[in-house]
Order: structure tokens, then sequence, then C-alpha cells
């Protein structure tokens, strides 16, 4: 496998899954701006829509959008309890959790991003995100990880956007329940070698 990334994006996340999991890979880094790989590639050759994470098998298929790719690492490796086993309320509850940080975390930070983004739209982003925030928050209270008792594929994923707030200078200050699950999570020894992996730390 064959994993594609920009170093910080949501392709963190697939990275720390495959970690956690244990399985064989190789990754290559992708500039977003160029749509080229390290290699020299046309990125859009590999994923049409020209953005991370995408995940090339062996049998030289390649998967696309971080919350699919994760649920197939999980499924690849399921000694690892990264995901709950299929049919168990436990599963949906965690593909529920990957679905609301796809949809009302992820694509909430997008405005923040952009650089044609007014200063209207960051605002209403940085509202539509502190409302979310504080639901995350109240479900993180007096629990460890998001979905079950261990670390799972959701928490790869909200460990990922999470950290998008130290570039955006969001402060987590009203959250600590937020920071300190960013806290305990970075403290994993793959999560460790996915940021040394990704140039993010030393």
């Amino acid at each position: 496998m064959k994993l594609y990334f920009s170093p910080g994006a949501c392709s963190l996340s697939p990275h720390i899954v495959l970690l956690e999991a244990g399985l064989a890979f190789t990754s290559e880094r992708v500039d977003l701006g160029t749509k080229r790989t390290a290699g020299g590639a046309d990125f859009r050759s590999i994923n049409p829509n020209g953005y991370v994470p995408a995940l090339e098998l062996e049998e030289g298929v390649v998967l696309t959008e971080g919350p699919a790719i994760v649920q197939y690492l999980a499924d690849s490796a399921p000694q690892a309890g990264l995901l709950a086993a299929v049919g168990s309320v436990e599963r949906y509850q965690a593909l529920s959790w990957l679905n609301y940080i796809s949809t009302e975390l992820h694509k909430n930070f997008s405005p923040l991003f952009k650089p044609d983004s007014t200063d209207d739209m960051r605002e209403r982003a940085r509202k539509m995100l502190a409302l979310r925030f504080d639901y995350v928050a109240r479900h993180l209270d007096g629990r460890e990880f998001l979905a079950g008792s261990q670390f799972g594929v959701a928490d790869a994923y909200l460990f990922t956007v999470l950290g998008w707030t130290d570039f955006l200078k969001f402060s987590l200050a009203d959250w600590p329940q937020l920071q300190a699950f960013r806290a305990r999570v970075a403290q994993r020894p793959a999560v460790q070698q996915a940021l040394r992996e990704e140039g993010l730390v030393k």
C-alpha cells in the first residue's frame, strides 16, 4: 500500500491508522499547490480530485476520502481494535463520529484556509466550529475516546482536525476536554511517529 499525503492535512488521519494497525506501507508527499508528487508525477492522475489522502492498493486500486480509507485499514487489521465488528452498535457509533467530523468539523474549517474567504465567511465558520466543539467536548467529558473504551479511527480523525487550530491560531482554551484529548492522543507512539514522518515534530 502507498499513502499519498500532505503534512498535517487530513491525510494525517490514515497515516496514524496505518501505524496503529501495524500495516506495511510506503508514503509519498504531495504538493497540493502544484498537484505534483515528490516523485514528480501529476497527482491528479492518481486522484482526479487533486486532494489527499489517496491510498494506492497493491492491486492497483486507489481509495480516496479519509473516512473510507480508515475503515478499510481498520478492517484489514481487526486485531488492532481500531473499529468494532461489523453489525455491532459500537461500529456504527464510530462511523457516526467519522461522518460528524467530516461534515461538521472538517468542512467548517474550509473557509478558514481559503485565501478568497471574506472576513464574514471566516467569522461565520468560527462560530459554527465553536458550536460543534461544544458538542464534542460535552461528549468527551469523562471519556478518553470518542467511541468505545480504546483508541479508534474516529479519534485519529478528530486529533487531525483539532491540530489545524494551531495553524489558524484558533484557541481551544474554552474546551479543556478537547485540549486534554489532543494531549492524550499526541502521546501515543504511532501518533508521534506519524508526526515525525510528516516533519511536524522532531
